[in-house]
């Protein structure tokens, strides 16, 4: 059998326990179709890139399957006809990763919170030392300086004739 990674995204005004149930629908599916679902990751609520179907926010959930390719593609098609599954992605494995994902793993070190101080950083990116560089030019005068004297446009209404 082969080794799957699936995550899919649930729309956002379900609660946890109905996110849950669908993990275990779709579990079923796979056990049906004679594969097995090991590890299954709740990453939570999260903000999309854009909206999708109206939604601003999903509910992410990563599944290792170990299954043939028909109770997959069975289990993508409900997918496909929920209404409460916003996205979905399978990807064929070699092997399934050990411990927590990278996903879980970022969070757990966005946890850690502040680290306190971070040196003598500048505030702001203005109050940086040029150096001894001159101040930036661009371009001439204000009245046009080294361009010349301008002409008048040719078939422009309001030109000069």
């Amino acid at each position: 059998m082969a080794l799957y990674e699936h995550v899919f995204l649930a729309r956002q005004d379900l609660s946890p326990q109905q996110v849950d149930a669908l993990v275990e629908q779709y579990k079923g599916v796979i056990t049906a179709g004679g594969g097995s679902v090991g590890r299954v990751e709740n990453w939570g609520l999260k903000s999309l890139t854009y909206r999708v179907n109206k939604n601003r926010k999903a509910y992410y959930t990563l599944m290792d399957i170990t299954a043939p390719a028909a109770a997959v593609k069975e289990m993508e098609r409900q997918m496909g006809l929920s209404e409460d599954v916003l996205r979905f992605m399978t990807i064929k494995v070699e092997r399934h990763e050990e411990g927590q994902s990278a996903m879980l793993q970022k969070r757990d070190r966005d946890d850690r919170g502040d680290r306190g101080d971070r040196g003598d950083r500048p505030a702001r990116f203005g109050d940086r030392d040029r150096g001894d560089r001159p101040p930036r030019s661009f371009g001439g005068d204000r009245d046009g300086g080294d361009r010349g004297p301008r002409r008048p446009r040719e078939n422009f209404e309001g030109a000069a004739e």
